[in-house]
């Protein structure tokens, strides 16, 4: 592999650790779009006993040839690098900026899914009932999911296990589902704040999630193409209910700072909002928020087209 397309992949692997931060964009549709995607789930399915015995015997050249070590290093630090440097800015925008991050992520996840749904190569009844149940799961989970989950250790480590999965998948992103567990803001406060034990309990979930799933979700691809992407477009079009801008907070929780936090909340409209809060909703500062989001899914796509076309390795 040459320097070059070491950097390159270093550069796709940041933007995929800049999605994989925001909840509305997938990382996995990041690397769908720049043409890793199939070497990606192909290098982490090759972690398996054979890859094990490898690295216990300390066969390490054989080992790091069977995992495709240098895409993967080359991938994952470029994740590592945009994580470590996003958490903070979105941790504070979160909390100082609600309206404007949240109209922002809507405008993301709608064009997400529409990118997604693309690859739905022809729809058949089996595909729209996928899509359905998709819709409504998402649904459901987000307006049955409170604010609030445990912080022990294994709790911690699900959460890895299952935003891992969700982060190479083309169309549900890992930030969100750490979101629907109640978990997003104290992992990205973990990360920006480098509280050690944490991380390595997500990051051990999320090493276990990762390996197990990826051969699954490999079958699913291959076997049922059409009905998998129709799922997944339909779950983030149901998780847009997660993300409207405008909530009223029906229930709060104090954590161990003694800081206040919601625990149960209801979508409202602009209108209601400000005559609940007494704040100003900024529906017309949403809308182009909401807009921007949209516009940068579409700049991605229109760069991954061209990013496919470039060689990674130099085989």
């Amino acid at each position: 592999m040459k320097n070059t397309n070491h950097i390159l992949l270093v550069l796709k692997g940041c933007a995929m650790g800049a999605a994989d931060v925001v909840p509305g964009v997938s990382g996995g549709t990041i690397a769908f779009i720049s043409g890793i995607y199939g070497e990606l789930i192909e290098s982490i399915r090759s972690f398996d006993m054979e890859a094990v015995k490898y690295l216990f015997t300390l066969k390490l050249g054989k080992f790091w040839g069977k995992i495709n070590g240098n895409f993967l290093a080359s991938v994952i630090a470029g994740i590592a690098v945009s994580i470590f440097s996003l958490a903070r800015l979105m941790t504070y925008l979160l909390e100082n900026h609600p309206i404007y991050i949240w109209s922002f992520f809507f405008g993301l996840i709608i064009a997400s899914s529409l990118l997604v749904s693309k690859e739905v190569t022809r729809w058949r009844t089996g595909s729209v009932i996928s899509l359905l149940a998709g819709i409504a799961a998402a649904y459901l989970i987000t307006a049955l999911s409170p604010a609030s989950t445990p912080d022990t250790w294994w709790f911690v480590m699900l959460s890895g296990a299952i935003a891992i999965c969700a982060m190479i998948l083309p169309g549900i992103s890992g930030a969100f589902i750490l979101l629907l567990l109640g978990k997003y803001m104290y992992i990205m406060d973990a990360v920006a704040n480098l509280r050690i034990g944490i991380i390595l309990l997500f990051v051990i979930g999320a090493a276990a999630g990762i390996i197990s799933f990826s051969h699954f979700l490999s079958w699913l691809l291959r076997n049922h193409h059409n009905m998998t992407i129709a799922l997944l477009t339909g779950f983030m079009i149901g998780s847009l209910n997660k993300v409207w801008p405008w909530k009223q907070v029906l229930s709060t929780y104090t954590d161990s700072h003694g800081t206040e936090h919601p625990l149960m909340e209801a979508n409202v409209l602009p209108s209601g909002y400000a005559s609940l809060t007494g704040s100003d909703p900024l529906f017309w500062e949403a809308i182009v928020m909401c807009a921007a989001g949209f516009l940068l899914i579409w700049g991605i796509e229109q760069i991954g087209k061209r990013m496919k076309n470039t060689p990674n390795a130099d085989r």
